[in-house]
């Protein structure tokens, strides 16, 4: 496993963008919209990991409800994995609990699942399996 990503929630990408990519140096490598999340990603590639930036696309989506109760920051750790069903099977054999018991289609269209922050000392982790 590695880092895959970094999500860090935002109430603006209009106003974030420009101060990660002053940070970073440069643009964005990506940009998309999740319907299925209700969520806009944009990315920016950090060698073999990237920081995404996350904005709520209605108010009822899970990002718009982060924001409510804790503000800007970040939102979760995504690990990289060969295959999200096999780690997924394995982690409920070690007691984890999950959000997505099935992986589902995330940024990029690579198969994501998350971990329920109880079973992660607090922290909300993705499992991406890279294409």
């Amino acid at each position: 496993m590695r880092i895959h990503h970094i999500g860090i929630a935002v109430e603006s990408l209009r106003a974030a963008v420009p101060l990660f990519a002053k940070l970073l140096g440069r643009a964005p490598d990506a940009e998309e919209t999740i319907e299925e999340q209700k969520v806009r990603v944009v990315a920016f590639a950090l060698g073999e990991s990237r920081i995404e930036l996350l904005e709520a696309t209605s108010p009822d989506s899970p990002i718009a409800r982060f924001l409510s109760k804790r503000g800007q920051g970040i939102h979760h750790v995504a690990l990289a994995v060969a295959n999200v069903s096999a780690t997924l099977a394995e982690l409920e054999r070690a007691g984890f609990r999950f959000i997505d018991r099935e992986p589902r289609v995330g940024a990029g269209r690579e198969r994501i699942a998350f971990l329920h922050p109880s079973s992660t000392a607090g922290v909300l982790i993705e499992l991406v399996e890279e294409k």
